[in-house]
Order: structure tokens, then sequence, then C-alpha cells
């Protein structure tokens, strides 16, 4: 396929402008509360938007649902191809997070840390936690919110969100450990 195939044209182009104007906000920022920096957030973006260029079909219904989904499946995936880049120093730097008076220089250095330290967390857990994950927490929407978008039952999102907090807080307290 030729780089001009790709390109739509006509009324598919005006869909795609208007689907870009509507969401890419959205889409970029739901990219950027998972990977952390901005740089990574536009390639993310940019991928989801270009599959839609590419082809993709959306029904006009559920069209910020798919890209809002593909942002969060992508920003994952950026996540996991840095993780094992990332292992050694983020360990290193973690120790010393747990280590650092709260008022310290260093203490910024800390909060980075720990952030990187969710990231990878967050990359781990299946495509679904992870996004009932970021929308309760970085999203700040309710369960029922939550289930309500995802198509689920209250119960559903409760217990899942309430597994993942489990399986977070343990990998912290081994950290935590593993330091002292």
């Amino acid at each position: 396929m030729t780089a001009a195939a790709a390109i739509p044209s006509g009324d598919a182009s005006e869909a795609l402008t208007r689907l870009f104007r509507d969401h890419h906000r959205r889409v970029l920022l739901a990219a950027y509360r998972i990977v952390g920096n901005m740089a990574d957030a536009e390639d993310v973006a940019q991928t989801v938007f270009l599959r839609v260029a590419n082809g993709a079909t959306l029904s006009p219904i559920n069209a910020g649902s798919y890209l809002y989904r593909a942002a969060i499946n992508g920003a994952l995936d950026s996540l996991r191809r840095r993780k094992a880049a990332a292992l050694e120093p983020l360990s290193l730097i973690a120790g010393e997070a747990t280590t650092q008076p709260r008022n310290s220089p260093d203490a910024d250095l800390s909060v980075e840390a720990l952030k990187a330290w969710l990231r990878l967390a967050i990359s781990e857990l299946t495509p679904r936690a992870a996004e009932m994950f970021t929308l309760r927490y970085f999203e700040d929407l309710d369960n029922r919110e939550i289930a309500t978008w995802m198509g689920t039952s209250e119960a559903v999102v409760a217990v899942t969100l309430h597994q993942v907090r489990t399986r977070l807080r343990k990998r912290l307290n081994e950290l935590d450990r593993g330091k002292r």
C-alpha cells in the first residue's frame, strides 16, 4: 500500500478530521497518564489515529470508547517495551525512594521513582484491569461510571480494583523489604 492510498479522501477525510478534533485531547491525556511523558503519549495517540486513517472502522456511537481503549492499550504496550530497560535503574532509584526524608532535596526523585514504579506495575496488569485502574485513579470516575463505560457490573469493577490494589500493595511492600 502506498502512502497516498492510506490517506482518506472526501467525506472520509472530513470524518477523520472531526474524529481527531473531538477525541485527540482525551486520547493524548489517557496515554500520558499511563506513560508519564508527553513524547511517548504523542506517539501512542498518533498510532491510534493512524490505525483509524488506515482503515479501522468505527461506529459513531462507540468511537470515543474505542479510541480511549486503544490509547490505554497502546500506552500499556509502550510501557511493556520500556520495561526491560527500566528495571535495573528503577530498582536502584526505588531503593533511594524508600530511604529519603520527605523534605530532602532528593524527595522529588523519590516521587518520580514511585511514579515510574507504578507505571511499570500497571503495565503488568491485564488490559481490562489496567483500564479500570486508570479510569478510577487517573480519570477519577466512580465504580458505576466505570461499569457503564466498560459494559460490566459495578461488582466486577469493585472486585477488580480491590485485586489490583492488593497486588500493587504487595509488590510495593516487596520492593520496600528488598531495599532495607
